[in-house]
């Protein structure tokens, strides 16, 4: 994804380590004053390689290796990992098991947005907003930490269930939590549409057509602030979401100001679904007994994670692990649009835009791939040996020579 910059104008480069952002991507800016003529993206900074490493681990061991794809979307990519392996191997989920998923991923939702609104509001100097906000993420910590033992990376799901089952006190919880919540998000709400600092910062920054946002494949918010009306929950409904009723929040401001409206306003019906959820949940088991080992097949899973939609591709080939797991995590869909967003704009822009997105580079980072060629036209693949060798030489042209550092570090020197 580099591009390289076009000739006669100032280049800022920006990252791969940098305030403005919270992961280590790199940006290169071609500017004409403070207006941003080029953009060019490098990504591949966080890489961790765990669609590969889940190939040497059972269902359950890759299960929570997915989770930790991301702090904040663990559940996301969980969920859609364990549903493509149960439907691989024909299992049929509990409905209260469904209805606890669908609970932990609508208050997951909930703390992903009140998460984005503070470093949104940090991002512009509102950091009153990022204290507010954060101060309320703490409510809805603490829910998923009574429902689950964890503040993060939950660990609830299990192939053919859950792991925990939900009492009446902690429904009761959940309900008086979600009253604070709601109350205090009107207040949100107001200040979104309402405050004229906030409303003139965003308006017109990153600017995204409803054609363009089509064309380029946005999803999750910043899609649906440009009038894109697409939700997995409702398009293509998994675990609970056929049960219940809900509004798919749209916004056609094309900008900044829009994405922000569409994450305030999905805050309510967040509040609605998990009410629905919680007086509606069936009796009955919350898991089945899974195979350790899965036949042989695949599967395509999509879920509608909290910054858009989550695709996980799983194939299984009979063992106890699966043969090959690939996810398209909702960042790296909107990272497309990022480069559109910034043409034209301003340098001091460039914060807040990309953090419209509510980016994770964790979820989005790929390896780029170096081919050997056998032929003309380069085909073949490399072997672990020639990638680690092509490695070596890659970092000793950077003048990083790990075969000297190695050494001095045996010996006891210092670099």
């Amino acid at each position: 994804m580099t591009d390289k910059p076009l000739s006669g104008f100032v280049t800022v480069p920006i990252g791969p380590q940098h305030p403005a952002l919270k992961e280590p991507e790199n940006f290169t800016l071609t500017l004409a004053g403070e207006r941003i003529m080029h953009t060019g993206m490098r990504l591949g900074y966080n890489h961790r390689g765990i669609e590969k490493a889940c190939e040497q681990r059972t269902f359950i061991q890759a299960l929570y290796l997915i989770e930790r794809i991301c702090g904040i979307c663990s559940h996301s990519h969980s969920t859609a990992f364990v549903n493509a392996v149960e439907e691989i191997a024909g299992l049929e989920l509990p409905r209260r098991a469904s209805y606890i998923r669908t609970l932990i991923a609508e208050l997951e939702r909930v703390h992903s947005h009140l998460l984005w609104l503070g470093v949104a509001g940090h991002e512009i100097g509102f950091d009153t907003l990022l204290m507010y906000t954060w101060r309320d993420r703490e409510v809805v910590m603490d829910l998923l930490a009574k429902l689950t033992g964890n503040r993060v990376n939950y660990g609830i799901n299990t192939p053919g269930g859950v792991r925990r089952d939900v009492s009446d006190e902690q429904k009761q919880e959940i309900l008086k939590g979600t009253d604070v919540l709601e109350e205090r998000t009107k207040y949100y709400i107001e200040i979104a549409t309402t405050e004229p600092t906030i409303i003139g910062r965003l308006s017109q920054v990153g600017k995204l057509s409803h054609d363009d946002a089509v064309r380029l494949g946005a999803v999750g918010p910043t899609g649906r602030a440009s009038a894109v009306d697409r939700d997995v929950r409702r398009d293509d409904p998994y675990l609970a979401y056929s049960d219940l009723q809900f509004k798919v929040i749209t916004d056609d401001h094309c900008d900044v100001y829009g994405r922000a409206v569409v994450r305030v306003l999905e805050l309510m019906e967040c509040y609605s679904l998990i009410r629905q959820l919680v007086r509606n949940m069936p009796d009955g088991p919350i898991a089945v007994k899974a195979p350790r080992k899965v036949a042989p097949g695949e599967a395509l899973s999509r879920y509608e994670a909290p910054r858009g939609e989550d695709v996980h591709y799983v194939r299984t080939n009979g063992s106890d692990k699966p043969d090959r797991v690939k996810v398209r995590a909702p960042t790296l869909a909107n990272v497309q649009v990022v480069a559109h967003m910034l043409k034209d704009g301003y340098l001091a822009d460039l914060p807040i835009v990309i953090a419209a997105i509510d980016p994770c580079f964790s979820c989005t980072d790929r390896m780029t791939a170096a081919l050997v060629g056998h032929g003309p036209a380069g085909e073949g693949v490399m072997t672990w040996p020639q990638l680690r060798r092509h490695g070596i030489e890659f970092y000793r042209r950077q003048g990083i020579d790990f075969a000297d550092l190695n050494k001095r570090l045996r010996s006891g020197g210092h670099h």
